[in-house]
This record gives C-alpha cells, structure tokens and sequence, in this order.
C-alpha cells in the first residue's frame, strides 16, 4: 500500500511515516518508480509504535524494543539484553508514578468540583 493509504488507515500523517521509517522503525518497498510500497504488517507496525510513543519512549529506544516484540508472524526475532529489560523496568516504574500524580490531581479536581457545585447549589445559581 502507499503512504496514504497507511497514513489514513492508521490516523498517523506521511511525515511522520516517513520519519519512522528514517528511524528504521519501519519498512517499506520501493516501486519502479520510486514511491514507497508499505506491506500489511506496517499497519500493526505503525499502531505498536504510537502506543510505545504514547507510553513515552523515544524513537531510539523504540527502535531496539521493536525487534524483541512478538507480531503477527510469530516470535520475536531477537531476546531482549538485561540492559534493555532494565531500561524498559524503570520507563514502567515512571510510568506509574505519573500516573500516581495523575490520580493525585483527579482527586484534587474532583474536590473542587464537588466544593464549586456545593457552592452553586448553596446560592441558587444554575
């Protein structure tokens, strides 16, 4: 498929295609005349990389995750290094202390909003 195609199939623009595939983040054919030529699989491919993106991991550290990942073909193609499992140990750890603070200021929020509609409710105000 063309980058178009995969761009609106995925919800992700062409530059940023073009760049993960910079990044060697995925691959594509050429045609004879030079336009990209996008298998199946980057649908996936391109999905996978938004949620580690979204988990905040950078185009680097992507890149030597994605090997080690299992996809529709089967196993991964190469084992994870204790560095790499480490590396990915401590994004999770700051992972859920941002979602700890998260929680934290949704607590806060909703007391706000508990006090302001008390308030509201007190005055006669709609």
């Amino acid at each position: 498929m063309r980058i178009g195609e995969l761009a609106a199939r995925t919800g992700v623009g062409e530059r940023s295609l073009r760049y993960y595939e910079a990044q060697g983040l995925l691959a594509a054919d050429r045609t004879p005349g030079g336009h990209r030529d996008f298998s199946e699989r980057a649908v996936d491919r391109v999905i996978r990389i938004q949620e580690l993106y979204a988990a905040g991991l950078n185009s680097s550290k992507i890149g030597r995750i994605l090997p080690c990942m299992r996809d529709e073909d089967g196993g991964p193609s190469v084992r994870a290094t204790p560095q790499l499992v480490a590396e990915l140990t401590g994004e999770r750890e700051r992972i859920d202390r941002m979602i700890g603070e998260l929680l934290r200021s949704r607590e806060v929020l909703d007391e706000v909003i508990d006090a302001a509609a008390g308030h509201i409710a007190a005055s006669g105000s709609a």
